[in-house]
């Protein structure tokens, strides 16, 4: 049951179906064409975007959000129209209000009138959309972690034995529904993620890469002091204006940070060589990648049901056996690193010689080739790699096999979920597969940097999920403009004749 608080008390306003908003659109711009065209030429990829984008979706997802009752709260796709718009040019609220007032083109592909919002109506539709307190808080200043870790390595889970825990309660049908982010998460699913699927940019059978990147908060980790002591470091309750950002590892830098880890799901497009985020989710700094995997991908499943994973892609945070237990219960395929402090880590004692990344060996000390998986017994076959001219004959060979055939080995999923994926590890597929995960920290680097959200100093976990869903948004936006050029150019010439 939804609770009003004094200030939510608004019902939703009228909503302009999208035929009508594209018609006003082209109507105007027609208009302005007629006496300013190089002001039209000059956004004609963020008019693009926005006559795409399709909010007749949004209107049933943010209804249960507004009162039944009260004053109507106007213009909510027009806002939200805005806010892709401001992410599409780099802006941020404050700034932008001020450049909508001074820009006819940039309003009229809102789909504002005459009147025109305030900033805190801005703030007022994020508030609503993500439901946190995020209050300054008075509370002990947390001390940043003096303990190192090595370039590339991670901070360790709090709990270890977390993944197995959440992996456990997931097949039991355990959901993660209460998420203060459902909402907008559910906003990015259906009305861009789905639209993707729609017009065939991203398959209903799928490869996801998953990934965790460092966002630091553009709050101080000092806090602010509130007593009088005049030792400036005296521990003494401070009040912080970011109350949920902790520390955590920036493995890659290999140096601490403050602020929130962001792990998203992303998706590579072979044919239009793109990269599409699928899944946003920001958590504790110090939140290992391995637990937001096993969530992600459970939230990921509820999110889109008509969307199929094929194969999962992940570096070696997700190297453990309750991740592959999951995926495998799934029926999807982990192409997994192997982390290198795993080496020798197995399910059973392997039977037969293998070599880290679960390729048997031949008594001569060679790899076997693979060649094929059996689908009667469930099992992958691997050949003798000098019959198969991958190696020199030795001393061993002519007490190996009398066959012409070769020595013939046969692995088991099974037998090590870790080891014999069931692509198998070293093959061809398996390379090709895992080069996709370049894809996740393409999109990463897209989000945080290309749209420029490291640059807004963002504090609090709501804006900064908030913006950087826009970009999000906004990577799809800019892929369905190469997907509907034909339709974009019908637009354009209308517009200008």
């Amino acid at each position: 049951m939804q609770i009003y608080r004094k200030g939510m008390m608004k019902m939703l306003g009228n909503w302009l179906p999208h035929k009508e908003y594209q018609t006003n659109v082209v109507e105007k711009l027609s208009a302005i064409a007629l006496i300013t065209p190089e002001a039209v030429r000059e956004y004609k990829d963020e008019i693009s975007k926005l006559y795409l984008l399709d909010l007749d979706i949004l209107q049933p997802i943010i209804a249960p959000l507004y009162s039944p009752i009260g004053r109507k709260a106007e213009c909510q796709p027009e806002i939200f129209r805005s806010f892709v718009l401001m992410s599409s040019l780099k802006y941020y609220p404050d700034n932008w209000v001020e450049k909508l007032r001074n820009n006819a083109v940039l309003r009229t592909i809102c789909g504002f009138g005459d009147k025109m919002p305030n900033i805190a109506s801005y703030y007022d539709f994020i508030n609503r959309i993500y439901n946190l307190n995020e209050k300054p808080k008075l509370r002990i200043t947390e001390r940043k972690p003096t303990k190192k870790y090595g370039k590339g390595e991670k901070m360790p889970p709090k709990h270890p034995d977390i993944v197995n825990k959440l992996v456990t309660k997931i097949i039991e049908g355990r959901r993660f529904n209460n998420r203060p982010e459902l909402t907008l998460q559910k906003i990015f699913a259906d009305v861009v993620v789905n639209k993707s699927v729609e017009i065939g940019i991203v398959s209903h059978n799928v490869d996801v890469s998953g990934d965790g990147t460092c966002i630091e908060t553009g709050a101080s980790h000092y806090g602010v002091k509130t007593c009088e002591c005049k030792d400036f470091r005296c521990s003494c309750p401070r009040r912080f204006s970011d109350p949920n950002a902790t520390w955590g590892w920036d493995s890659h830098n290999a140096c601490y940070f403050y602020g929130y880890t962001g792990y998203f799901i992303s998706h590579y497009n072979k044919n239009l060589k793109l990269d599409l985020p699928l899944y946003l989710r920001f958590v504790e700094a110090k939140r290992h990648d391995s637990v937001s995997a096993v969530v992600s991908l459970a939230e990921f499943r509820d999110l889109h049901p008509n969307v199929t994973i094929n194969s999962f892609i992940s570096d070696s945070a997700s190297d453990n056996y309750p991740t592959y237990e999951l995926l495998h219960y799934w029926d999807i395929n982990a192409v997994i690193a192997l982390n290198p402090k795993n080496t020798g880590n197995f399910t059973y004692p392997p039977a037969i010689s293998i070599d880290d990344n679960g390729t048997p060996i031949c008594p001569a000390g060679n790899k076997m080739i693979f060649n094929g998986f059996c689908p009667d017994r469930c099992r992958f076959k691997w050949r003798c790699p000098r019959v198969l001219k991958k190696t020199v004959h030795s001393d061993c060979c002519d007490d190996c096999s009398p066959s012409k055939y070769g020595r013939t080995v046969y692995t088991k999923p099974d037998w090590d979920l870790r080891l014999f994926t069931r692509i198998p590890r070293g093959s061809f597929n398996w390379k090709s597969t895992f080069k996709q995960r370049t894809a996740a920290e393409r999109v990463n680097n897209r989000i945080l940097t290309h749209y420029n959200l490291k640059n807004t100093h963002s504090r609090g976990k709501k804006r900064i999920s908030f913006f950087a869903t826009l970009n999000a948004v906004n990577l799809h936006l800019d892929a369905w403009i190469v997907s509907c050029a034909k339709q974009l150019d019908l637009l354009f010439t209308s517009i200008f004749t």
